[in-house]
């Protein structure tokens, strides 16, 4: 009697379904948003104004301000990035390379809630900032202002971005053996053909 093999289930048999193409659109969107204020920030650390008067401009002169711009900048860009993990499988096994944790299994959970809990705290933060453009600052120069207002203005939907990438994490995760989770719109994969039956013989 002949036995039929079958190949060994790779480490990621379980994986869920690959993530729709908003979800990833919107993941990669949260670095664009927040790009912007950094590279103004940058400016601000190199010396240049960047719409503010001389006056304005000088508490930004000082090495711990300079610091501190350089640190926001770079921390709010890597904060933006990890929301891509939730599209990734770098976000579901974490790279060999990263040391001790390497390899493993990211808990679904354990990606959504910071990730939810941080969308709250971004919303809270930005949401004021169009109200903030619609007064004038006496340490700014109106071009500076109106070029200011334009560069936070994207911040607005940071908050949002991270929680709809969340929210569409957790529903394609929660099911990965079966992809029951998976998001509309996603392909299906094909199904077998049927093997016609054979007719038994009398």
């Amino acid at each position: 009697m002949e036995t039929k093999r079958t190949a060994p289930a790779g480490p990621h048999a379980d994986s869920a379904p690959p993530a729709p193409r908003w979800a990833v659109g919107a993941a990669h969107l949260t670095a664009l948003v927040v790009l912007p204020t950094g590279l103004w920030r940058i400016a601000l650390v190199l010396g240049f104004p960047s719409g503010y008067t001389a006056e304005g401009f000088a508490g930004f002169e000082t090495p711990g301000a300079k610091a501190w711009m350089l640190f926001l900048s770079v921390a709010c860009e890597l904060v933006a990035l990890l929301t891509v993990g939730l599209v990734r499988p770098w976000g579901e096994v974490l790279p060999r390379w990263i040391p001790r944790i390497g390899g493993r299994t990211v808990r679904p959970l354990a990606a959504v809630v910071p990730a939810l809990l941080g969308s709250v705290v971004l919303t809270a933060l930005w949401a004021p900032m169009p109200w903030w453009w619609t007064f004038p600052h006496e340490d700014m120069t109106h071009t500076g202002h109106v070029l200011v207002g334009i560069l936070y203005q994207p911040l607005v939907l940071w908050g949002p971005l991270v929680a709809a990438v969340a929210v569409s994490c957790y529903r394609r995760r929660r099911h990965p053996a079966t992809g029951a989770a998976a998001e509309p719109g996603t392909p299906l994969a094909p199904l077998a053909p049927r093997t016609p039956r054979t007719p038994h013989k009398r």
